[in-house]
């Protein structure tokens, strides 16, 4: 379900003091009486705007009767402040100078190196400082299941992390190494060590850099496994000109409805289903967590009955290759990215194809 907005705009401070009115309406109306629908968003779909209003309600009396008893204060915020400060890098003074010669030297590099200005391109994004560049390894090749490591990887990994990240990393959603703190003058030497680790895949954001969940390999909740139908999709797309032409695509894997692999956000997602003791998937189209080109957040539509494992691959070939049919060019040049092309013409090209991507075999209707 998509969230619904109940505020614009909340001051920082009385953050919990909301939360207390939407828990305390919560706990006035939930329902007791079905263990499966005492969740907080069956009662605001159920009640809509009136739960909405009843909190606005119980919100102003929280500031009035109980004098904002869980208002934070300026105190609190800079306690928690001090946990998130700039790690000491050693940058230079004359930022001007300094930068127009990492630029002019990180352009020669990436001209002497396609390798290189591609990975630039795709896995290095701005900073707020501009000496600095926020940096993703990626955790997604061959051979390993989607954010897989060994521990001698992620030793390996803490050595780059300490020599280039002010000793500071971060694990993404998306499963992959973020370092935030790098020195605009050392991405080439950081680039030459992630290729040596071989996490200098320049695939971040492309159809090989998906979410999946462990699955039924080592999931017990699973109905179906999801690393080996992760595996396949990427094993069929290394080629990096391929991927770089079908440009940004989300494709989300979860081995049950838990959905810890978000496949109902991705433009693509597969969803593993249990029919008859067996293991069946079911793809949906045109999900979005609202980021970048993808518009408005919203869940995918499945595009009909389920598939097996080996027909998987198979159906998304068949999806990508109507896409490739159908995008249009747009005015920058460019070409449209598959979410756009989705919306524009509407789900049923794309369901037609997967449809008929499907192996001779009796139907399911999982």
């Amino acid at each position: 379900m998509n969230g619904v907005v109940f505020r614009d705009f909340l001051p920082w401070q009385d953050i919990m003091n909301y939360l207390e009115a939407v828990v305390r309406v919560y706990n006035r109306w939930g329902r007791r009486d079905n263990k499966y629908k005492a969740r907080i968003k069956i009662l605001v779909k159920a009640e809509g705007q009136r739960y909405v209003d009843e909190v606005e309600t119980e919100y102003r009396e929280i500031l009035e009767r109980d004098g904002g008893l869980h208002t934070i204060p300026q105190s609190e915020l800079a306690r928690v402040q001090a946990g998130f400060v700039q790690p000491a890098l050693d940058l230079p003074e004359s930022t001007d100078e300094w930068l127009a010669q990492a630029e002019a030297t990180l352009g020669i590099e990436a001209a002497k190196t396609p390798a290189f200005a591609r990975w630039l391109a795709q896995n290095v994004k701005p900073h707020r400082n501009l000496q600095l560049r926020a940096v993703s390894l990626s955790f997604k090749r061959p051979g390993y299941a989607p954010g897989d490591a060994t521990a001698d990887q992620l030793d390996a990994a803490a050595v780059l992390v300490e020599k280039y990240s002010g000793g500071e990393a971060r694990v993404s959603h998306t499963q992959n190494l973020l370092l935030p703190w790098v020195r605009l003058d050392q991405l080439h030497a950081l680039w030459q060590d992630a290729k040596a680790l071989g996490v200098a895949q320049p695939n971040i954001g492309l159809l090989t850099d998906m979410i999946a969940c462990p699955g039924g390999d080592y999931c017990a909740l699973a109905n179906a496994r999801s690393i080996p139908t992760a595996s396949a999709i990427t094993e069929r797309y290394q080629d990096l000109d391929e991927l770089h032409d079908l440009g940004p695509i989300d494709l989300h894997i979860s081995g049950c409805i838990n959905s810890c692999g978000h496949h109902h956000s991705g433009h693509i997602g597969i969803l593993g289903v249990d029919k008859d003791g067996k293991e069946w998937y079911q793809v949906t189209l045109g999900g979005s967590d609202g980021k970048h080109l993808s518009g408005a957040a919203g869940p995918g539509k499945v595009v009909g009955p389920s598939f097996s494992a080996a027909e998987v691959p198979d159906v998304i070939e068949a999806i990508l290759e109507t896409y490739k049919q159908l995008r249009a060019p747009k005015a920058n040049g460019q070409q449209e990215a598959f979410i756009e092309t989705l919306r524009r013409v509407g789900q049923e090209p794309f369901k037609a194809a997967a449809n008929a991507a499907r192996q001779p075999h009796e139907t399911q209707t999982a």
